[in-house]
C-alpha cells in the first residue's frame, strides 16, 4: 500500500539524518572519495540535490532533467562546493520537494521520469527517500545498509526485486531474507535460491555489495543488470 504523506514524513526524517551526517564532514572530507565509483562525497551531495528538484519537475508536470548531460554536467558543476554551500542547497531543495509534495492534488495520475519511464505520482515520495537513504550510505560516513529501517529495506527489496523481474539475463530467483520472500528473473534456466541478511540482500539487488554474505543454492549467484 503506496502513502504518499507518509513516505514525504520518510522523505523528511531520513534528509535530517543525511544532513546531521554531512554537518560533521569537512571541506577536505566532500572531497574525497565516495563509495560510488568515480565520485567523491560532493559529487554524491550535489546529486541528492539536484534529484530533489528533477522531481519536483516530475510533479509538476516538467521534463525530469533537461538532458542527460545537462543532469551530469550539474553535477560536476557542484560537487566542488565547500561543504557549508552544499549544506544549505541540501535544506533549500529538500524543502522544495515537501513543498510540492504537499501541493499535490492527484496521486494517481501517471508521472514521467528519467528516459521514457512512467509510474503513478504517488510512488514519486518513495523513489526520493531511496535517492536519500540509499546516498546517505555512499557517503561513507558510518551510515551503513544495516541502519535503514526495517520498512525501507523491505520495500526497496520488492522493488528492485520487481525491477529485475521478467529480465532474460536473470535466471528464476527466489530471494529469502529473515523479513520475507520475494521472487525475481525470468523464466529461461535452472531456478535459484538467494538468502542473507535484509542488509546483504539489498546490497547485492541494488548493486553496493557484491553478495559476498550471501548464501545461493541450485547454481551460482546471478549477475545482475547495473542500475
Amino acid at each position: 500500500m503506496i502513502d504518499p504523506v507518509s513516505d514525504l514524513r520518510s522523505v523528511h526524517e531520513a534528509t535530517d539524518r543525511l544532513l546531521t551526517a554531512a554537518a560533521g564532514l569537512g571541506n577536505a572530507a566532500v572531497a574525497e572519495p565516495s563509495r560510488l565509483p568515480g565520485w567523491t562525497r560532493g559529487h554524491v551531495l550535489a546529486h541528492i540535490s539536484r534529484n530533489a528538484d528533477a522531481l519536483v519537475n516530475v510533479l509538476e508536470g516538467r521534463p525530469m532533467y533537461v538532458t542527460g548531460e545537462a543532469r551530469d554536467a550539474d553535477i560536476e558543476r557542484d560537487a566542488p562546493r565547500a561543504l557549508s554551500e552544499q549544506l544549505d542547497d541540501l535544506r533549500a531543495s529538500a524543502a522544495r520537494f515537501q513543498d510540492a509534495g504537499g501541493a499535490q492534488g492527484d496521486w494517481e495520475r501517471t508521472v514521467e521520469l528519467r528516459n521514457g519511464v512512467t509510474d503513478r505520482a504517488a510512488r514519486v515520495p518513495f523513489r526520493r527517500l531511496v535517492e536519500v537513504e540509499l546516498h546517505h550510505v555512499d557517503l561513507g560516513t558510518g551510515y551503513e545498509l544495516e541502519d535503514l529501517p526495517k520498512e525501507f529495506t523491505q520495500r526497496e527489496t520488492a522493488f528492485l526485486a520487481e525491477r529485475w523481474s521478467g529480465r532474460a539475463d536473470v535466471p528464476p530467483t527466489r530471494v529469502l531474507t529473515g523479513d520475507g520472500e520475494w521472487r525475481t528473473g525470468g523464466t529461461d534456466g535452472a531456478p535459484v535460491t538467494v538468502s542473507g541478511s535484509p542488509a546483504d540482500v539489498l546490497g547485492w539487488l541494488s548493486g553496493r555489495r557484491d553478495g559476498t554474505g550471501l548464501e545461493c543454492a541450485g547454481g551460482p549467484l546471478p549477475v545482475l543488470p547495473a542500475l
